[in-house]
C-alpha cells in the first residue's frame, strides 16, 4: 500500500477515484529538492506503481512555486516530517561521485515518473526551474496556473540542464526552439510556455486544483489496463520503427482485448450507456 501523510520537503493524499495527490511542502524554500526528497518521492512512486487503489499521480507545489529547482541554501537537513529511505551520501564530492549523483539519484526521479505506468499530471502552480521544470516536464500531462513560469536557466551558473531537460525539451519543441530555450537562459511565462508546447493548459490560478481533479477523475475513471499499456506503448514508439511500433503495439492488444474492461466497452456501448470499467479493481466480497 502506498503510504499517506506528510514526509519531509512533501505531502501524499489519496483522493478518490485512486488520485495520488502529492504536494510539495517547502513554500519558504520554494519547494527546492534535496536529495532526501527525491529518494522518498522515488519510493512513493513505486509504491504507487504497485498499489491497485493508485490510478493517477498528480504533483503539485505550495505556496508561489512548483519547484523552483534544487535546494542549494544547505538548510534541506532542517525540513520537518518522516522519511521513507535510510540517509545516504549524497555525492557530488568530486568528479565520479557527481556523475552517480545524478545517474542514481536526480536522474532517476525523473525516470521513476516517466517509467510509471499510471499516468502522472503536473499541476504547475508557479514557478517551476531547472530540476522543478524537469519534473513537469517528465509527467504525462502539465496544467499551469496562469502565473506559472517555466524554464531552466543553468548557464547563468555556467551549468548543464543535467536531469534530462534538454532530452525533453527536443521531444516537445524540436531541436531549434530547444537550443533557443537553453542558450538565451530563457525562464517563461504560461502563456509563451503554452504557445512553445510545454504546457498542455492554462487556467486561472484559483481554478488549477479543480480543473486538475476533473482531469484526474476522468483518466481515473478509464480503463486502467489500456490506458497504462497506451501509455507505455506511445512512448516506446517515439524510440522505433514503424514495423517494431506494430508488433509492440500488438502484444499490448493481445492482453487488452481480453480483459474485462474490453468487454464492458463492448457491451456498453451496444446498450448505449456510459461504461463501468475497473470492476477487477474493486476490493472482492469473500
Amino acid at each position: 500500500m502506498m503510504k499517506t501523510g506528510q514526509f519531509k520537503g512533501f505531502s501524499v493524499e489519496l483522493r478518490e477515484p485512486g488520485i495520488a495527490w502529492i504536494q510539495f511542502t517547502t513554500p519558504d524554500r520554494l519547494n527546492g529538492f534535496t536529495q532526501a526528497i527525491k529518494r522518498d518521492l522515488i519510493e512513493t512512486i513505486t509504491q504507487a506503481q504497485m498499489d491497485n487503489a493508485v490510478r493517477v499521480l498528480v504533483f503539485t507545489g505550495s505556496g508561489r512555486a512548483f519547484s523552483a529547482g534544487d535546494d542549494i541554501s544547505g538548510q534541506g537537513k532542517a525540513i520537518d516530517g518522516d522519511s521513507l529511505m535510510p540517509s545516504i551520501p549524497h555525492g557530488h564530492d568530486n568528479e565520479i561521485g557527481t556523475y552517480e549523483g545524478l545517474r542514481h539519484l536526480s536522474q532517476t526521479l525523473n525516470l521513476a515518473v516517466r517509467n510509471c505506468d499510471k499516468i502522472a499530471i503536473a499541476a504547475v502552480n508557479g514557478l517551476a526551474i531547472q530540476t522543478g521544470m524537469t519534473l513537469a516536464l517528465a509527467c504525462d500531462f502539465r496544467i499551469a496556473s496562469e502565473s506559472a513560469k517555466i524554464g531552466s536557466a543553468t548557464l547563468r551558473f555556467g551549468l548543464l540542464p543535467d536531469e534530462g531537460g534538454q532530452y525533453l525539451c527536443v521531444q516537445l519543441m524540436g531541436i531549434a526552439k530547444t537550443m533557443e530555450f537553453f542558450l538565451k537562459k530563457k525562464i517563461v511565462s504560461a502563456a509563451e510556455a503554452l504557445e512553445l508546447g510545454l504546457l498542455h493548459e492554462v487556467v486561472p490560478e484559483d481554478s488549477l486544483e479543480m480543473e486538475v481533479m476533473n482531469m484526474a477523475t476522468d483518466i481515473a475513471n478509464g480503463p486502467q489496463v489500456a490506458t497504462r499499456l497506451l501509455k507505455r506503448s506511445v512512448y516506446n514508439a517515439a524510440d522505433m520503427t514503424f514495423e517494431q511500433s506494430l508488433d509492440e503495439i500488438a502484444s499490448k492488444t493481445a492482453i487488452s482485448d481480453h480483459h474485462a474492461d474490453a468487454r464492458e466497452g463492448v457491451s456498453a456501448f451496444k446498450e448505449k450507456r456510459q461504461p463501468q470499467f475497473n470492476e477487477w479493481l474493486k476490493p472482492s466480497k469473500s
